[in-house]
């Protein structure tokens, strides 16, 4: 920290109580009242410096009084004291702390040059100019004093200055800073170096890009904005940089204490101010900020009550890149009135946005700005955009009060082709099933339906035929495509890998579809109820191939309780089996009065299957 030493005489001001003197053999003549301190002083030396202090004195000597009130001095007490002891020509030191208040104290008692030379003003005009200015972390400092200096601060363009000297040192190009900061942030991802060393010699430490930000932290709200205005006006800093600049500064002054406020009642007013300057500062390029602050600053702004035009804003930033988004980022908590724990309305319009997006429809931002489709969707994107809503509907689902519509909206959301594998919406399905033990058959059957059975993983399947809470024809589909590529398996080993054209007919292709068939479970769920459970199923004239595989109850290896195993096909636990025909038997599904309508081959699946497993069972049972 830079400071100036101002006289050469010891410094005789002592103190007593509110009571402040000069120690001295000469009687004071003046008492100079500020708020609630007094100093007995002389006038002479503050006179030959203070020409307002010539002009008090002077109407108070015609009324016979020797008390001067100056309580509006800029500074109070502490800045006339300073300023005083220079009369006196006693030593005082100036540094980032004191000097702004000496200097609109000698502003107020205008200490000029016309009135001694080397006054005051003058001297400390240069220490600013020359010392103060030009130090980092001293403009910093200097420009935290000047609130409570107002208006005299801002009139005397210091201010003005300080900002102007920030921003200036904030926009150079890094590897000329050469004075200390504070750095407490792990590097921006392009900056991070893995290797710190070079043939076993330490590297030279880089100074980061985002170097200045944690300095500024300590700004004031409206200081921090324009000290950012004016670092955006010099065009020299990456959109990226101002972003982070923007992060840390949320996460230090409204983030931290934004739930507390809120949470005990208490007046927002501040935090709404902090946040909408915030979101006024965002940079326009669409990777400026990362998804997951974007995605912070919106759930600040439902927590606040901010207005729909702000959020309306935040929702189209976050959808130009929601694949970039993690699940924890997305689970935004409901309003106090709502009676659900997530707010899925906000992540439903947030997706709706980046499928508009995604599919070509430029939306333009308030500046002019508009993120190019062409950036938003891809392979790449879409496939971590399923992964995302995957992940967020395993975690909504434990909800009890979510209801299935909107479970059902947010799934559709995202593009089924996209998914490789259903897996992660299995899962979810399977949470939603166990939080909501009351669903009816025919809410469980438009649940179940937005699966593809087909593209379930081993591991997936093996755990769905043990499922007691899938619907039993579900299962039976499952573990009917288990069969398929078991023997696709081992008649592909025995003929050089070419399948029979029966089981290449329903066996997936790498893309989800199946080889001479649309009819998979994905395709189904679009069309009616009646026909949701069918599709999964071989045609009749398929059945043959179903015929040639083991029987699903027989399972001579004992032990395996229906679990899956490396050697052979899944096998689906007798319990459920039956379940599964007992239930046949007694509800009379195929009746003229049923639900639900089947196909014709998956009628004949069912009866040829059944009479399978007749054969099995009487078998196993003996």
């Amino acid at each position: 920290m830079k400071y100036m030493k101002l006289g050469a005489k010891p410094d005789v001001f002592q103190t007593e109580g509110n009571i402040r003197f000069v120690a001295t053999e000469l009687a004071t003549d003046i008492v100079i009242t500020v708020g609630d301190v007094k100093f007995y002083l002389h006038k002479f030396p503050l006179l030959s410096k203070s020409s307002r202090l010539q002009t008090l004195v002077a109407s108070t000597d015609e009324e016979g009084n020797d008390e001067v009130d100056i309580s509006d001095i800029p500074g109070g007490p502490s800045a006339f004291e300073i300023c005083a002891k220079f009369c006196y020509g006693m030593t005082v030191t100036l540094n980032a702390y004191n000097v702004l208040a000496a200097r609109c104290a000698a502003e107020f008692l205008e200490m000029f040059e016309t009135i001694d030379k080397g006054n005051l003003i003058y001297k400390i005009d240069v220490f600013l100019s020359s010392s103060i200015f030009r130090t980092w972390k001293d403009s910093i400092i200097v420009l935290q004093t000047t609130k409570s200096l107002l208006p005299w601060s801002e009139n005397l363009k210091v201010i003005n200055h300080c900002v102007d000297s920030i921003a200036a040192k904030a926009s150079i190009d890094p590897s000329e800073v050469n004075w200390s900061y504070t750095y407490n942030r792990k590097k921006l991802p392009s900056e991070s170096d893995p290797d710190s060393h070079w043939n076993g010699v330490r590297k030279q430490l880089t100074v980061p890009r985002d170097w200045w930000v944690e300095d500024i932290c300590d700004l004031e709200m409206g200081l921090y904005k324009k000290v950012i205005l004016a670092i955006k006006a010099k065009g020299r800093t990456a959109g990226e940089v101002v972003g982070e600049a923007l992060r840390a500064y949320a996460y230090r002054r409204l983030f931290g204490t934004l739930d507390s406020a809120a949470s005990n009642g208490l007046d927002c007013t501040r935090h709404r101010a902090a946040l909408e300057t915030i979101i006024s500062l965002l940079p326009p390029e669409r990777a400026s900020v990362s998804c997951g602050f974007l995605l912070k600053l919106v759930r600040a702004a439902c927590l606040l009550g901010s207005d729909e035009a702000l959020r309306g804003d935040l929702v189209k930033r976050i959808g130009s890149q929601l694949d970039r988004a993690s699940v924890s980022d997305l689970l935004i908590p409901a309003s106090s009135d709502e009676n659900a724990l997530y707010n899925v309305d906000l992540v439903s319009s947030i997706l709706e946005e980046f499928m508009v997006q995604c599919n070509g429809d430029e939306e333009a931002l308030e500046d002019g700005e508009s993120y190019p489709a062409s950036s938003v969707c891809g392979g790449e994107s879409e496939l971590a955009l399923v992964r995302l809503v995957d992940g967020y509907l395993a975690e909504i689902a434990k909800d009890p009060n979510l209801p299935l519509q909107k479970f059902i909206a947010i799934t559709e959301m995202a593009p089924l082709a996209a998914r490789p594998t259903h897996d992660g919406l299995y899962r979810a399905i399977d949470m939603y099933l166990k939080e909501h033990p009351s669903m009816t058959k025919s809410e469980k059957k438009r649940l179940c339906g937005l699966m593809d059975c087909k593209k379930l993983t081993a591991e997936a399947s093996s755990h769905a035929v043990q499922n007691e809470r899938l619907p039993l024809r579900l299962v039976v589909q499952v573990l009917f495509f288990e069969q398929l590529r078991a023997s696709a398996s081992a008649e592909a080993a025995a003929s050089d890998h070419h399948p029979s054209p029966a089981l290449r007919s329903l066996l997936p292709r790498e893309n989800g579809n199946s080889y001479g068939s649309s009819r998979s479970a994905a395709t189904t769920a679009t069309t009616t109820e009646d026909d949701q459970w069918g599709g999964g199923a071989p045609a009749s004239g398929d059945t043959s191939s179903f015929r040639s595989m083991s029987g699903l109850g027989n399972n001579k290896s004992g032990g395996n309780g229906g679990k899956a195993t490396a050697k052979g096909p899944l096998q689906m636990p007798r319990k459920m089996l039956s379940k599964l025909w007992s239930g046949k038997a007694s509800s009379g599904e195929n009746s003229a009065g049923s639900d639900t309508s089947e196909s014709p081959g998956s009628v004949n699946l069912e009866a040829e299957t059944k009479s399978t497993h007749s054969r099995n069972t009487r078998h196993s049972v003996s």
